[in-house]
């Protein structure tokens, strides 16, 4: 155990992980005058948000979104503006139309940002789905505007969430929730299932499937009581809206990476945090694989799930053992995760359902999404354990149409996100990482995934240059995430908000002076919004000046409330 005196380079604050939101929180500190140690376990920073040229031989030029592809939630956060990212080189491209879903019968489901395109192009199957979806996508982004201030705030800082509430916000709350019927109708909506609620509004399977399918991307099958939150997914994309960073994913890591740069910070990659090191329970330092220790003046802060950083990076006896029980037996992760594939195409793929001379539809999301019920069998199966790719169902990308940058000219990119489980039953101790995963078997499944895109896209199979594939078990070692699981714990209403990841460390604090939490297994959780980073960044910089920081919030929240500006 290293003492003070042996830990060499000293900085403010020591980020375990370089992922967006570690990168966001060290932008926030930096900007506040503190500084900033990074510390990555792969050769680049960036997390999930990376953009690599990842089969170079095969495929040149060709640059791939190795996880996180399509952002919406940023849109909700200041972060953007507050850190001028467009003077770092951050460029958005909006996606519009931003999904399309191709059915088997030749029938389709295109929504454009514009609610009265979308309701055009519904109406073509259905009057009724098409007044319904109006309704629907209206009250889920009234929903969004409603909950927006809790996203942007620390989940148990009743002061801090009351600053973010205006005019609209307020408004929207009474819409939602401002009578005793409307506030029941909500609590409803939010604990039943999306099946139910998409049965309740609509006749076809043609508007229920895509929605299912993006209300799934919490994880879980649409039949599952409490995930209804996934259903805001395809409302944001008409507000906000949806958009890509020009260059895939990666140029947001590139900009926040120029901008921890520019401010002085550091970020050291190849370096594996082994240790948190605590004493007088107070997180001190690190150390790193190969013994080099480094020094946290005021703060540690955890980018990584808070299962390896509790049970892996601390000692025993520097956690409650209530708490440890807690990490290890509550948190739940429902064994779900992706099978991710990476193409490399020598022409776009031409889907039968709709052959235009642009490429327009394909510029957003593609779902294979035939019914709920194929949306229920892809996302149960693989909690059980099964690989669902008999009839696969996926959700895909050709990022090269919107973004001609990533592929060389009149090539494309083909992104491929495939529900599978990381333990496969029957498997137990067997493949990588004992998760019964082999090359053999993830290309099989590969293979399968393909041959059912390659029924809605049949010039797809001959346009295949190259591929990768990762299993869940490669995805889980390369994210370093439990069980693959991206959102380092489920997005299930029983770990989100105020109980993310546990009631007793939800506010980006824990019970081990200056150790922090940050990243996807805080509020308000996964995906690109940058918002861990932003709210664990205000906590620590409140914890350096509680008094003033207090007043001033105090003193805001009286002009705020008194409309005097």
């Amino acid at each position: 155990m290293g003492n003070n005196k042996h830990l060499m380079e000293a900085y403010d604050a020591i980020i375990i992980g370089a992922g967006h939101n570690g990168l966001v929180c060290g932008a926030y500190l930096l900007n506040a005058g503190y500084s900033v140690l990074l510390l990555e376990k792969r050769p680049v920073p960036g997390g999930a948000a990376t953009t690599e040229e990842a089969i170079p031989k095969e495929a040149p030029g060709f640059k791939f979104n190795l996880c996180a592809i399509d952002h919406e939630f940023i849109f909700l956060a200041p972060v953007i503006e507050e850190l001028q990212l467009h003077k770092y080189g951050l460029k958005y491209l909006t996606c519009d139309p931003h999904t399309f879903c191709p059915h088997p019968d030749g029938k389709y489901f295109l929504a454009h940002q514009s609610l009265t395109k979308t309701k055009a192009a519904i109406a073509r199957y259905s009057a009724r789905d098409a007044e319904k979806y109006v309704e629907f996508i209206g009250y889920w982004s009234k929903l969004m505007s409603a909950i927006a201030p809790f996203f942007n705030a620390p989940p148990q800082s009743i002061l801090g969430i009351a600053k973010g509430y205006k005019g609209k916000n307020l408004a929207d709350v009474l819409a939602i929730a401002g009578s005793k019927d409307k506030a029941l109708n909500f609590i409803r909506t939010m604990i039943t299932s999306p099946e139910d609620l998409l049965n309740e509004y609509f006749d076809t399977e043609i508007v229920k499937a895509p929605l299912a399918r993006l209300a799934a991307e919490i994880g879980a099958p649409p039949s599952q009581k409490g995930i209804t939150a996934g259903l805001m997914m395809l409302a944001m994309r008409h507000h906000p809206g949806m958009a890509r960073p020009k260059g895939g994913t990666g140029a947001l890591t590139q900009a926040l990476v120029k901008l921890v740069m520019a401010k002085g910070g550091k970020i050291l990659t190849e370096q594996m945090v082994q240790e948190v090191i605590v004493e007088d329970n107070r997180a001190i330092g690190v150390r790193v694989a190969g013994g080099k220790e480094y020094r946290a003046n005021q703060g540690v802060i955890s980018n990584i799930d808070v299962r390896r950083l509790f049970l892996q990076l601390i000692a025993p006896d520097a956690v409650k053992p209530e708490l440890r029980d807690k990490v290890d037996r509550r948190i739940t992760n429902n064994n779900e995760t992706i099978l991710k594939i990476d193409c490399a195409l020598s022409e776009v793929p031409r889907f039968t359902a709709l052959e235009t001379e642009t490429q327009e539809h394909l510029i957003g999301t593609v779902l294979i999404a035939d019914s709920v019920a194929h949306v229920e069998q892809a996302h149960s199966l693989a909690t059980m354990g099964q690989i669902p790719d008999a009839n696969p169902s996926m959700y895909l990308d050709i990022p090269s149409v919107l973004d001609p940058t990533l592929a060389p000219e009149g090539k494309h990119t083909l992104w491929i996100e495939f529900f599978a489980p990381y333990q496969i039953a029957g498997k137990e101790g067997t493949g990588l990482d004992g998760t019964g995963w082999t090359d053999e078997l993830k290309n099989q499944t590969a293979d399968n995934v393909l041959k059912k895109l390659g029924e809605y896209a049949p010039n797809l199979q001959n346009s295949i240059i190259a591929r990768r594939v990762e299993s869940p078990a490669e995805l889980g070692a390369r994210l370093g995430s439990y069980k693959g699981n991206y959102y380092h714990l489920d997005m299930t209403l029983d770990q989100m908000i105020f109980l993310r990841p546990l009631p007793e460390i939800a506010n980006y604090t824990t019970p081990i002076k200056n150790l922090y939490l940050t990243g996807a297994g805080t509020h308000p959780g996964g995906s690109i919004s940058g918002m861990p980073g932003r709210n664990c960044a205000r906590v620590f910089l409140n914890r350096q000046q509680p008094f003033t920081k207090a007043q001033q919030s105090l003193n805001d929240l009286w002009r705020s409330l008194l409309n005097i500006n």
